[in-house]
């Protein structure tokens, strides 16, 4: 069957040796099933939390003209500010505004492949007018980091690995990601039918950590039958979505599930959130883990059961389509974020416009067939209706 509803778990009793085994069933479960769920107890200080709300806020408040001294497009690292309407999911627009940070790194070297320049340093609100927002976001990645690391061995051990299984993936300077992010409601937008916050998506990398600011909704997952199931705030949670990566490292035993956001209803104000997502080593190739068998088992049982899976969403990571995960991540950011790549990889960016319109051009070869398979079959025959005048 497919799920219905978001499962919580409480991240506190896998540190306690009487509940672990018991939160690892439940772990194990939300991974096969869902792919999508709420933990708690996470550990993160709440007056932390808080000062990352009011801090992200503040961000927004500002003129737009200090906002657009870190636009994104200013280097090539897809790290900074992003305007509202500025980037694209499943080729539509994005309305919403944020801002992208990361861990900190120095500039790539000149001869390092051209994905490294994902490795850069922030751009940072100006400091005297902000001068909490740094020192905020930077104590903020470093508690995230330190919480994805954990929750990913416990991943490992639900799958019946040990806790070090995914180690290898990470590199020693791990480089992870965040968003602040602005949803304006529908009132604020050009028109009332621009409902799409976010459109149709999966998270590229294994795990990431959302903090959705109440009292807004908006997101929402896909469940394998293609229905929408709303995840609304729940106090003290973080929604934790498994990663493409994840899903291709396991074989397909964790679920990576399609979510998107839609824009907050006229009159409610605007909705703020702030994903967290865990990196991967761009070095890395695409090799998978070796999954027990029993788990395996589990993954066919339930695709059985299930008898197929609704998806809206292709799946990026493909083994033999690229060589490096950089090369697949900055191809994906090129894609959503086109005012960057006409700046600084046009190439790229020559290469995803010409797969879409194929795309689009071979999806309209198949709605017309379709649609001449129709029109033939209501058509009435001739001797139908030849028949029809006879016999009156």
């Amino acid at each position: 069957m497919s799920f219905n509803a978001i499962p919580v778990l409480d991240i506190s009793l896998a540190y306690n040796e009487e509940t672990k085994p018991s939160f690892l069933d439940s772990l194990r479960n939300a991974l096969l099933d869902v792919g999508f769920l709420y933990i708690k107890n996470t550990g993160i200080d709440d007056s932390l939390i808080q000062d990352v709300i009011a801090q992200g806020k503040s961000f927004f408040e500002l003129p737009e003209e200090k906002k657009l001294e870190i636009q994104m497009k200013n280097q090539p690292s897809f790290l900074g500010y992003n305007k509202l309407g500025n980037e694209i999911t499943a080729q539509k627009t994005d309305w919403r505004e944020q801002i992208d940070l990361s861990t900190p790194h120095p500039l790539p070297n000149p001869n390092d492949p051209l994905y490294h320049n994902l490795l850069s340093p922030n751009q940072w609100p100006d400091p005297n007018v902000l001068p909490s927002f740094r020192p905020v976001y930077e104590a903020y990645i470093l508690a995230m980091s330190t919480l994805s690391q954990n929750f990913t061995s416990l991943i490992a051990e639900a799958l019946h690995l040990p806790s070090t299984s995914f180690d290898r993936f990470f590199d020693d300077d791990q480089q992870h990601k965040l968003k602040i992010v602005k949803y304006p409601d529908v009132a604020s937008l050009p028109t009332s039918e621009q409902l799409q916050g976010v459109g149709p998506h999966k998270d590229s990398m294994l795990t990431s950590y959302l903090l959705q600011v109440p009292p807004h909704t908006g997101l929402q997952a896909q469940n394998l039958s293609g229905e929408w199931i709303g995840c609304p705030p729940k106090d003290g949670t973080l929604v934790v979505a498994i990663g493409q990566g994840l899903e291709a490292l396991t074989h397909g035993v964790c679920k990576s599930t399609t979510h998107r956001v839609l824009s907050p209803q006229a009159g409610l104000g605007p909705r703020y959130s702030v994903p967290f997502f865990q990196g991967v080593s761009y070095d890395a190739t695409f090799e998978s883990v070796d999954i027990p068998p029993e788990i395996l088992e589990m993954r066919d049982t339930r695709m059985k059961a299930r008898g197929g899976r609704v998806d809206d969403v292709e799946f990026t990571f493909e083994k033999g389509r690229w060589g490096h995960l950089g090369e697949a991540t900055l191809t994906n950011r090129v894609k959503s974020h086109p005012d960057v790549g006409e700046k600084w990889y046009p190439d790229i960016l020559a290469r995803v416009r010409a797969e879409q319109a194929a795309n689009t051009q071979k999806e309209d070869e198949i709605k017309r067939e379709e649609k001449g398979i129709v029109e033939e079959v209501a058509r009435p025959s001739v001797i139908g209706r030849t028949t029809e005048i006879t016999a009156h």
